[in-house]
Formats: structure tokens, C-alpha cells, sequence
């Protein structure tokens, strides 16, 4: 029997770079999205290839009902959920003094708040498994800050104080929560940024190179398997040594 992964945000950028890899490393898999079906249906159709299982499952992670009816619907269709990968996450970029109390809301409502809602209701279920592994999707950003995103550093530097606290919390369970910090990966995301910004954050890059969604998705594979049975509470950075 396959092991389960459900990965939020799992259509598009780096979500769809790690939905593939745990597909292609025999992970059933459920991609969690919001709004975009038809990229979602064409991942599941790549995961498909290697003939696993795959769930598509429409759900805002903001709203902790919603989350709530997905992870019952998920055990009811998948039987488990052996790995959580929170990656979901969006941008409200502009200076603080710019930025609107509903760009800070809404930013720390999907990549915060979506990260506690997913594992309030996974706990319960690898509680009852006595097993389990939740990965985090931070950022660079967390750990360093940046020029313009307040309410994206402040949310990213909140899901690293979840990470711990978790790990803590269910170590005992036999559950594991680690966490990723991507430095600049080549995404949708990050297409908007100006040929300008883009230059700027190259000369900040030791590896003087841009990430690809895959470098992260590697780690996940990592993470989620038993070769990192030993490592929880952690925080690893993929940003080609932005974060020396």
C-alpha cells in the first residue's frame, strides 16, 4: 500500500515540482488548489504517469472549515495521509507604509493561518496512525526579511515558529515537522519581479544562479522519507547560499 501525500498549493510553481517528485517516488498523492482546475488536472495527469493514485481536492486552506471537511474527505477516499506538505502561499508586495490592513490580513490568512489549519486536522489523523510527516514551505524571506513584504516575511517567520513548535508538540507521536526556506526559485511567482530586481537579487545569490522549483522538491522528497528519520524541528534553506 502507497504511502499518502497531500500537498497544498500543489498545481502550480514549486507545488507542482513536489506533487511530481512524490508521485514519481511511488506517493499517492492528493493536490490541494484554489481556483485554477485546469493546471491542477494537467498535474495530476503527469503524477498519473506513474501509476499512483491521485486526488484533486478544491479547497481555500484560509478557511479552517474548509480544511476541516478536506482532511475527512481525504481519509474517506485516500484511508491516510502519511505526509503534509504545507506549501501554499501568496504575495501582497509594497512598503509598509503603503500596505493596507487587507494586504497584511489576507497574506498571513493563507500562508499563516492556512499552515496552522492543515496541521490542526492532520495531527489528529497521524496521531491516531502513530506516524507522519508535515514539511513546511517557509522562505528566506523568514529568516531575513526583505525590502516590501512585511506581511509575507512576518507570515513565513511565524510557520518557522509553528515548525518548532510542533516538531516539539508530536515527536512523541512518531510525527515529524521540518521546514524548507527557498531563497529565489524560478516560479510563476517570481516571474512578475522586474528585469531590475531580478539582476539585484542574482548579485545576492553566492551560487550566482536561480533556484528551480525541483531543488526544493528534492528536499521534500527527502524530508518526507525515512532516510531523514532522525531529523525534525529543522529548518533548511535551498537558496543556492543566500542564508550564509
Amino acid at each position: 500500500m502507497n504511502k499518502v501525500a497531500l500537498i497544498t498549493g500543489g498545481s502550480g510553481g514549486i507545488g507542482r515540482a513536489i506533487s511530481i517528485k512524490l508521485a514519481e517516488e511511488g506517493y499517492d498523492v492528493v493536490i490541494n488548489y484554489h481556483s485554477d482546475y485546469e493546471k491542477a488536472l494537467e498535474v495530476k495527469k503527469v503524477c498519473e504517469e506513474y501509476n499512483v493514485k491521485v486526488m484533486l481536492y478544491k479547497c481555500n486552506i484560509s478557511k479552517f472549515e474548509e480544511v476541516e471537511i478536506m482532511f475527512k474527505e481525504v481519509v474517506k477516499e485516500m484511508g491516510r495521509v502519511d505526509v503534509l506538505v504545507n506549501n501554499s502561499g501568496i504575495t501582497r508586495d509594497t512598503l509598509i507604509l503603503r500596505m493596507s490592513e487587507e494586504d497584511f490580513d489576507k497574506v498571513i490568512d493563507v500562508n499563516l493561518k492556512g499552515c496552522f489549519n492543515c496541521i490542526k486536522n492532520v495531527s489528529r489523523i497521524m496521531m491516531k496512525q502513530k506516524s507522519g510527516v508535515i514539511i513546511n514551505i517557509s522562505s528566506v524571506v523568514g529568516l531575513s526579511g526583505n525590502i516590501g513584504q512585511v506581511n509575507y516575511a512576518a507570515s513565513k517567520a511565524g510557520i518557522l515558529g509553528i515548525t518548532k513548535s510542533v516538531a516539539r508538540e508530536l515527536v512523541s507521536l512518531n510525527v515529524r515537522c521540518n521546514a524548507i526556506a527557498p531563497g529565489f526559485i524560478e516560479t510563476e511567482m517570481t516571474e512578475t519581479l522586474s528585469d531590475e530586481v531580478k539582476k539585484q537579487i542574482l548579485n545576492d545569490i553566492p551560487m550566482k544562479r536561480y533556484g528551480l522549483a525541483k531543488d526544493v522538491a528534492n528536499v521534500v522528497s527527502f524530508l518526507a522519507g525515512e532516510d531523514s528519520s532522525y531529523i525534525t524541528g529543522q529548518v533548511i534553506s535551498v537558496d543556492g547560499g543566500m542564508n550564509i
